[in-house]
């Protein structure tokens, strides 16, 4: 299986993106893990990624590409892969659709996930995160004043862009620059529609529906 998720921050692609991961046996090419793991590695890409990070400017697309192509030439993500958080442009997309041709990929799917804005400010409104592992914390769900991770002990925080001020801002990117692929997409009959304001379980048997039984719209 060889698709994308795609949707508003928020809407929850890393959850079910780990969900698909367990079912297919896939690998999960996330984006921001990609630079991470290059930068940590201080591999080619890695180092150039790094001296636009380290200057505060984005990282060109051509070098993100050129992460993806690597982890699509490995074996572990030939045939199965679920790529996540990328693209978020139009000419992301062109040239992802390029890299594709060459490497001779047939994508299956691309998967929106649809939420309403101010589910998605609630929901990440209530986020938190252990600064340690990375683990995801939903702040009615812990007790007052709990901010300890239960699984390696560090402390849980809420990050400055999970604010609503920041949440808000982030959906007006979201708007101007990536829901346009929307209908870039759609036009190549690549696109199906979920309604992502479900529990986590009904959203994942949304997407195997899409899936397994090739239904576009639910």
């Amino acid at each position: 299986m060889k698709i994308i998720l795609f949707g508003p921050p928020g809407v929850g692609k890393g959850t079910q993106a780990k969900l698909l991961v367990e079912e297919f046996h896939c690998a999960h090419i996330s984006t921001g893990d990609l630079l991470r793991e290059a930068v940590k590695n201080k591999t080619a890409l890695g180092l150039k990624a790094k001296s636009f990070m380290d200057a505060g400017n984005l990282v060109p697309d051509e070098v993100v590409i050129g992460l993806i192509e690597e982890v699509l030439k490995s074996d572990a993500a030939r045939e199965n892969f679920i790529l996540d958080g990328f693209p978020r442009t139009l000419p992301q997309a062109s040239a992802l659709d390029g890299l594709f041709a060459k490497l001779n990929i047939k994508l299956d799917y691309v998967v929106s996930m649809d939420v309403d804005n101010n589910e998605i400010i609630r929901r990440l409104s209530e986020r938190l995160l252990c600064r340690g592992c990375g683990r995801i914390y939903i702040a009615s769900q812990l007790l007052a004043g709990e901010r300890t991770c239960k699984q390696c002990g560090g402390e849980i925080y809420q990050r400055d862009d999970d604010k609503p001020e920041s949440i808000k801002r982030r959906l007006d990117v979201y708007q101007q620059q990536t829901k346009p692929l929307i209908d870039y997409y759609q036009k190549s009959g690549r696109l199906a529609a979920v309604n992502g304001m479900h529990e986590i379980g009904y959203v994942h048997k949304l997407i195997l529906d899409v899936l397994y039984k090739g239904t576009t719209h639910i």
